[in-house]
C-alpha cells in the first residue's frame, strides 16, 4: 500500500521520516561494536531499546520538546556523519566554500534535522518498524545498506533504505531513501537551486536554508 498524496506535504513534520530518526539514534555503546557486527545486526539489536525510550513518553516530550531535541542532538552525533552529508549536499559548491561556510552549513543542516525530527517523533502514529529478513550484499567492505519498512497505524507501508559507511571503525548513516526518493540527492538539488536563486551567495543560501521533501507518489513524478 502506498502513501497518500498529502501525507508528506510538509518537510518531516508529523511524518514517517521523523520516526526514522529512531533507527539513527543508536546508542554510543552499540556503535563501538560496529566492526564486530553487520549493519543489519546493529540496527536490529538497537530498535527495541530505542523504541522503549520514546514509547509511553510522547505526551511528556510533546510538552518538553527541548528535552527531546537535546536527546536527538546527543544521539545523532554518534551515528550520522554530518560532515560527509553536508559536503555531499553542497555538491560542486563545496570546493569553493570557505572552511567557515562549510562548517556553518553543516551546523545549520544538523539543527534543521534536529528540530523537525523532534517534533515529528511525538506526532507520527506507527504500528511497526521492521528490518527486512533478506538484505542485499554489499559490493564494498566499507559500504552497506539496510532495508526496512515502517508500518503506519492505517496500514500504509513505507519502504526505507539506509546507506551506511564504515568510518574509523564505526558504521555511520550517510543517506536515506524513503518510498523511492533519495533524500541526499534531493537535498543536493535543492542546495543547487538555492545557490542559483541567491546569485551564488553562500551566506544567503545558508542563512535561508529550509529544505522541503515530498516522498509521495506525486513527488516521485516531479
Amino acid at each position: 500500500m502506498r502513501a497518500q498524496p498529502t501525507f508528506f506535504s510538509r518537510w518531516f513534520s508529523g511524518s514517517v521520516l521523523a520516526l526514522l530518526l529512531c533507527l539513527m539514534m543508536l546508542p554510543a555503546q552499540a556503535q563501538s561494536k560496529a566492526p564486530d557486527q553487520t549493519p543489519e545486526q546493529l540496527i536490529r539489536t538497537s530498535i527495541d531499546d530505542l523504541m522503549g525510550k520514546i514509547e509511553g513518553r510522547r505526551s511528556y516530550f510533546s510538552e518538553h520538546i527541548s528535552e527531546l531535541e537535546s536527546l536527538v542532538n546527543d544521539s545523532l552525533k554518534d551515528v550520522a556523519d554530518f560532515r560527509y552529508i553536508g559536503a555531499s549536499v553542497m555538491g560542486r559548491y563545496f570546493r569553493n566554500a570557505t572552511p567557515a561556510q562549510r562548517s556553518r552549513f553543516v551546523d545549520t543542516f544538523r539543527q534543521t534535522l534536529i528540530d523537525t525530527y523532534a517534533k515529528g517523533l511525538v506526532t507520527f502514529d506507527y504500528r511497526e518498524v521492521r528490518v527486512l529478513d533478506k538484505q542485499q550484499e554489499s559490493r564494498q567492505a566499507d559500504q552497506a545498506s539496510v532495508d526496512m519498512e515502517v508500518v503506519a497505524n492505517d496500514g500504509t507501508v513505507y519502504p526505507v533504505s539506509y546507506s551506511l559507511r564504515l568510518d574509523d571503525g564505526q558504521w555511520k548513516v550517510v543517506n536515506v531513501i524513503v518510498n523511492g526518493i533519495n533524500l541526499g540527492l534531493t537535498f543536493r538539488n535543492q542546495f543547487d537551486q538555492a545557490m542559483r536563486d541567491n546569485g551564488r551567495d553562500y551566506d544567503a543560501t545558508i542563512d535561508n536554508w529550509s529544505p522541503d521533501v515530498d516522498v509521495t507518489d506525486e513527488g516521485k513524478g516531479a
